[in-house]
């Protein structure tokens, strides 16, 4: 006899999927509650942007730049925010970009630096700057996506592929629609986001409204974008409380 919630064979089945989906529920809660992260900086980019790659648009090593950047942000919050306000730097747990921006969390705060990985049969494994505590891997995305959302008091996305531009569509669809309170949304890297994409077109024809284009700020600048987060994301706690 076994019981039903220690069945394996059970819980791997297509019957036990729900139970499946609540545990990335309830376990990734039960841990953020535990270690006070409330909210986070959520970075997006390319698995494949590796240091020292500056054959693009902008002429930038963006690997370079989203670790510079992400030491900022932490350094910041180390000297601005008792230990549960501080903002956690989170990426998707992998490579590239995911790895730059969780290298520079951890060069000023190991325990600052959030992972939150997927299973996928190539690209993707846990990069090594992630606090051991804070290193989840998801099965399904719509989990890993929930709980970006749910943390995301912030957001920088620097170039990347499919990936990267569901990540922010999504967030700007869920911000416009009001399913998601307004955040700062930080395209790193202009001359690339304004080769890839028109956002005006959206606006001139009437897809989306003027306005809209008010949700993006988009810089190569570092320290463009460090006064931009470090101005907006107080702003945005405000709003959300």
């Amino acid at each position: 006899m076994t019981k039903a919630y220690k069945n394996q064979e059970f819980l791997m089945s297509p019957e036990a999927r729900t139970i499946r989906v609540l545990a990335e529920y309830l376990e990734p809660r039960k841990r953020f509650a535990e270690r006070h992260v409330h909210h986070a900086l959520i970075v997006f980019g390319s698995a494949r942007l590796n240091p020292g790659m500056q054959d693009n648009p902008d002429g930038l090593d963006y690997y370079d730049c989203a670790r510079d950047l992400t030491a900022r942000i932490a350094q910041w919050t180390m000297q601005h925010h008792p230990v549960d306000e501080r903002y956690y730097i989170c990426s998707g747990g992998g490579p590239g970009i995911m790895e730059a921006a969780n290298k520079g969390a951890a060069e000023v705060n190991r325990d600052l630096s959030l992972g939150l990985n997927i299973s996928l049969p190539f690209e993707q494994h846990a990069n090594p700057y992630i606090s051991d505590e804070l290193n989840l891997e998801f099965h399904y995305f719509f989990m890993r996506k929930f709980w970006f959302l749910n943390l995301a008091a912030g957001l920088v996305i620097f170039p990347g592929g499919f990936g990267t531009m569901d990540e922010l569509f999504e967030v700007l669809c869920l911000i416009q629609t009001g399913k998601k309170h307004r955040i700062p949304v930080l395209l790193f890297g202009k001359a690339f986001w304004e080769k890839l994409i028109n956002f005006q077109a959206f606006a001139d024809l009437g897809l989306i409204s003027p306005e809209d284009l008010d949700l993006i700020h988009i810089t190569s600048d570092l320290d463009e974008a460090e006064r931009y987060l470090t101005e907006q994301l107080p702003l945005c706690a405000k709003r959300h409380d």
